[in-house]
């Protein structure tokens, strides 16, 4: 209801908030965090005054990363259950290691009574009709002075309605209604219909548009392969690379990372489609799998590439998504696994080719540890 211009009314109707942080680093099992919030809690609330709302959460992390997620505090089950749904949302897993309880936070709000709703007397028509232009064509909308419209009144577009020192457009499937504090709400009524189907003629424009797209997608990935590591190498070193290949295996997009992981990854994807359709063993939505042997798309065994199926609908892949990361070591008969005097492949590590490192969303430590062992 108020004017839409800058002005000192929506700082006076602000709530009253007061925001008390901690950092603790502790497991969650460890109940210092909950003294620490009572603390808090009890400071925010002498900011703001009685009566305030209290909202606790607390930044959860793997023991082993620095990447942090809030939850609200609950009993430790609930907490790590709904930090484990984020973190599978977030970053397409989970992990048994502990949980840590980096920070806690209160924020108490301390709520201001509204503005008195100001008495109207609505109109049933337009102070006149004028020619706009909207959705590609020109209306004859009617135009509505905005102190003229009580609550509960209905502005369906194509329509104006104007005050002194602004105006706002409702445009055709649209409608405006006037709530009870005078406040103007926009409502979509009608989808705009559905265009003609594009052709396929490539559009150089359209192309560089998606290819935006596929490589934003690939540089998200990368992303989130970073925020979630623990190892040095991939999380400061920025020693990986990310991207996106079709069900053939051939490359849709990759992110601007390494050019020699990205030059010979697609080999890996299309080596996993050949070798599990001969043999029969197929795919499975929430499996991944990891290759390093230089004979199969490898670089150096260090850099060990997941590739991972996706699929929409159908019992094959639609696409592929695959990362390639540097490792500090995988087991050669030197530290880092590049030993100048090897002679053969297996003096420099343990080869992966094709090994089933995520099956059905969950990753087999035991085995991937037992594998580096051997």
């Amino acid at each position: 209801r108020q004017r839409s211009s800058v002005s000192g009314t929506p700082i006076a109707l602000a709530d009253r908030r007061a925001v008390r942080q901690r950092t603790m680093g502790v497991p969650l099992t460890d109940e210092r965090w909950r003294a620490a919030l009572a603390d808090l809690a009890t400071e925010a609330c002498n900011e703001v005054g009685t009566g305030a709302a209290i909202e606790e959460t607390a930044t959860l992390r793997y023991a082993r990363t620095d990447q942090g997620i809030d939850v609200a505090i609950a009993d430790p089950a609930t907490m790590a259950a709904a930090f484990a749904a984020a973190h599978r949302e977030r970053f397409g897993f989970v992990s048994d290691d502990a949980l840590v309880v980096e920070r806690v936070q209160i924020e108490a709000v301390l709520a201001t009574a509204p503005l008195a709703a100001t008495t109207v007397v609505a109109i049933d028509r337009a102070a006149e009709e004028v020619e706009v232009a909207m959705a590609g064509r020109v209306h004859h909308a009617p135009l509505h002075r905005r102190d003229a419209l009580g609550p509960g009144a209905q502005v369906a577009g194509p329509a104006l309605i104007v005050d002194d020192i602004s105006t706002v457009a409702v445009e055709p499937g649209w409608s405006a209604s006037v709530l009870d504090d005078g406040t103007l709400r926009l409502t979509r009524t009608a989808r705009p219909a559905a265009g003609a189907r594009a052709d396929t003629a490539v559009d150089p424009v359209r192309l560089a548009i998606f290819a935006g797209l596929f490589m934003g997608l690939a540089e998200e990935m990368g992303s989130a392969l970073q925020r979630s590591a623990a190892s040095v190498n991939i999380r400061e070193r920025l020693d990986f690379s990310c991207a996106i290949f079709d069900a053939g295996g051939h490359l849709i997009a990759n992110a601007p990372h390494i050019p020699v992981h990205l030059g010979s990854m697609g080999d890996c994807v299309r080596h996993l489609i050949a070798s599990r359709s001969a043999d029969g063993r197929g795919m499975r939505p929430g499996d991944a799998y990891a290759l390093n042997d230089p004979y199969r798309g490898g670089t150096h065994l260090p850099d060990i590439t997941v590739v991972q199926p996706v699929f929409a609908g159908s019992d094959t892949p639609a696409f592929f998504v695959a990362a390639r990361g540097h490792h500090a070591d995988v087991g050669g008969t030197s530290p880092g696994s590049m030993p100048a005097d090897s002679r053969t492949l297996a003096d420099e590590g343990v080869v992966l080719d094709d090994v089933l490192v995520v099956a059905e969303g969950r990753l087999r430590e035991a085995e991937l540890r037992a594998l580096f062992a051997s």
